[in-house]
Order: structure tokens, then sequence, then C-alpha cells
């Protein structure tokens, strides 16, 4: 087997790892930093798919900004309960 075939099923099985974690997450803040992690690690899988192009909009959009939302939208239902 090839490094790159190793680093592409690493990379495959991180996926699913924070996919999972993300949905089956007990706190709603883990929930999201996995999925911000996801994003991340979606971005990366398109970027060894030679669309870098795919790759760094998913990373600026969907793990940057939308988790930058979320985020905000989560501290703001912290204050809101407080």
């Amino acid at each position: 087997m090839s490094l790159e075939f190793i680093f592409d099923l690493l990379l495959a099985l991180a996926m699913v790892w924070s996919a999972w974690r993300s949905l089956s997450a007990s706190r709603l803040d883990r929930a999201i930093v996995m999925f911000i992690v996801f994003g991340l690690l979606m971005a990366l899988a398109w970027a060894r798919l030679s669309a870098p192009d795919i790759g760094l909009a998913e990373a600026a959009i969907g793990a940057g900004l939308t988790g930058a939302l979320l985020l905000d939208a989560y501290g703001a239902l912290k204050r809101r309960e407080a």
C-alpha cells in the first residue's frame, strides 16, 4: 500500500468519525466544534481530489463562516439563559 492511500484512508476515517461525533455529541458546543473540524477535513479532502477552489470555499464558508455563526448563536443562547 502506498503512503498516499494510507493518508486518504485515514482522512476518510477521520471525516466519518468527526461527522458521527458532531451528530451524537451530548453538548451543543462540542457538536459545533466537531462540525468545524469536519468542514476542515472536508476542505482537505477536496484539495486531495485536485479541487482546491472547492476546498478553499469549503474552508472559508463551511468551516469558517458557518462555524463562527453557529458559535455566535450558541453564545446568544447561553446569554439568554443567564
